[in-house]
C-alpha cells in the first residue's frame, strides 16, 4: 500500500509538472507572438516573422518593420516608385519580398541595399517602365525573381536588358519572365546570369530565338509555350544539344509545316528534350492544321503555296509595269500626232511616186512603139 501511494503521489507530481510547462510554453509563444507585432506598421498584418499589407492602397513601403521580419507581402495596392528611402533600415533576417500587382512603374537604385539576405524578389502585375541596374547590392543572394505581366511595351526591353547585364545576379537561378511583350530577345541578354537553371518565357511574343541567346546560362529548364515561333532555326537546336539535361516546353506555338521544318522535326524525333512534344502541331497550311508534328508526312511537307504566292506576285507586278508601259507609248503618240501624221503623209507620197514609176515602165515595156520610141529618144 505503502508502494502504492508512492508511486500515485509521484504521478499526480508529474502531471502537475507537465501542465505547468505547458502554460509556461502557451505563455511563451503568446509572448513571442505579442513582442514579434509589436511595431507591427498600420494597415498590415504581422505575425511570427511574416508581414502582410495586402490589398490597402497605400502609396508607400509600410515604415518600421518588426527587425526579424524574413517575409514580406506588400502586393495590391498603389506603389508607383520604390527607391532607397523604401526600406530604410536594415532587414537583415527578410529573404522573400512580394511587391506584385502595385501598378509599379520606377525601381531605382539601391532600392534593395538594406535586403542583405533577400533571396525571393516577386515584382510581377506591375508596369515596369524605368529599372536600375544597381538596384541590387554587388554581391546580392538573390536566387528568384519574378518579372512576370510587368513589361507591356517592346520598348521596354532594353530596361530589362540592362537589369539582367548589370553583373550583380550571379545567384539567380529561377526567372519568371512570362506573359511579357518581349517580341525578339538580344543574343547577350542572358550571358551575365551564369547560375541561371529554370527560365521561364511563356507566352512572351516571341517570335524567334536569336542565335547565341540561351548559349550561356547552364539551363535546366526552359518553358517557350505559348508564343509566335514558326520554326527552329539549326543553331538554336544545336544549341540545346549543347545541354543535354535541359527540358523544354514548347507547345501552344503556330508552327509553320513546310518543306523548311524538315530539319526540326529530324530534331524532335531524335530528341529527348521537348517534354511536350506530343503536343505540338502545325498551324498552317489549312491542310495541316492541327496535325501533330511527330505525325506528318515528308512528302506533303512541300512550298507550293509560298510559290504560288510569289508567282501571282511576280505576275501581278508585271502587269502593272506592262500597263505603265502601254500608258507611256499612247501618251507619246498622243504629245506627237501632228508629227507622226506628218511621217505618215510622207511616206503615202513617197509610196505613191514609187509606185507611179513602176507603172509608167510597165506600160512602156508594154508597148514596142513606146519601147522604140524610148529607145531611139534615149540615143
Amino acid at each position: 500500500m505503502r508502494l502504492l501511494s508512492t508511486t500515485c503521489g509521484r504521478d499526480r507530481g508529474e502531471i502537475q509538472g507537465s501542465k505547468h510547462m505547458s502554460v509556461m510554453m502557451h505563455f511563451l509563444f503568446l509572448l513571442a507572438a505579442v513582442l514579434s507585432c509589436h511595431g507591427c506598421p498600420d494597415k498590415c498584418l504581422c505575425f511570427s516573422q511574416t508581414v502582410k499589407c495586402q490589398n490597402q492602397d497605400l502609396d508607400a513601403i509600410p515604415h518600421s518593420l518588426p527587425a526579424n521580419t524574413k517575409f514580406l507581402f506588400v502586393t495590391g495596392n498603389n506603389i508607383s516608385h520604390i527607391g532607397v528611402d523604401s526600406f530604410p533600415t536594415s532587414l537583415e533576417m527578410l529573404t522573400d519580398l512580394y511587391l506584385s500587382g502595385n501598378q509599379m512603374e520606377t525601381v531605382d537604385a539601391m532600392v534593395f541595399d538594406n535586403l542583405p539576405n533577400l533571396v525571393r524578389l516577386d515584382l510581377s502585375n506591375n508596369d515596369i517602365q524605368t529599372f536600375s541596374g544597381r538596384a541590387f547590392l554587388l554581391e546580392n543572394k538573390v536566387q528568384l525573381l519574378n518579372l512576370s505581366r510587368s513589361f507591356h511595351n517592346h520598348s521596354s526591353m532594353d530596361v530589362l536588358q540592362s537589369v539582367l547585364q548589370s553583373g550583380n545576379l550571379v545567384q539567380l537561378t529561377a526567372l519568371d519572365l512570362s506573359n511579357n511583350d518581349l517580341v525578339i530577345l538580344p543574343d547577350d541578354i542572358f550571358t551575365n546570369l551564369s547560375s541561371l537553371v529554370t527560365l521561364s518565357l511563356q507566352n512572351s511574343s516571341i517570335i524567334s530565338i536569336q542565335n547565341g541567346t540561351l548559349r550561356a546560362p547552364p539551363l535546366l529548364e526552359l518553358d517557350l509555350r505559348d508564343n509566335s515561333l514558326r520554326d527552329l532555326t539549326a543553331t538554336s537546336m544545336e544549341e540545346f544539344d549543347l545541354k543535354p539535361a535541359l527540358l523544354i516546353r514548347m507547345s501552344g506555338n503556330p508552327w509553320r509545316c513546310d518543306c523548311f521544318i524538315d530539319d526540326m522535326l529530324l530534331w524532335l524525333k531524335n530528341s529527348t528534350q521537348v517534354v511536350d512534344v506530343h503536343n505540338l502541331t502545325c498551324s498552317d497550311p489549312e491542310a495541316l492544321r492541327r496535325q501533330a508534328l511527330l505525325q506528318l508526312d515528308p512528302a506533303r511537307l512541300k512550298c507550293l503555296g509560298d510559290m504560288e504566292g510569289v508567282l501571282e506576285t511576280s505576275y501581278v507586278f508585271l502587269g502593272l509595269v506592262l500597263a505603265l508601259i502601254g500608258v507611256i507609248f499612247l501618251l507619246v503618240l498622243y504629245l506627237n500626232r501632228k508629227g507622226i501624221k506628218r511621217w505618215i503623209y510622207n511616206i503615202r507620197d513617197a509610196c505613191r511616186d514609187h509606185m507611179e514609176g513602176y507603172h509608167y515602165r510597165y506600160e512602156i515595156n508594154s508597148d514596142p512603139r513606146l519601147a522604140n520610141l524610148s529607145i531611139n529618144s534615149d540615143v
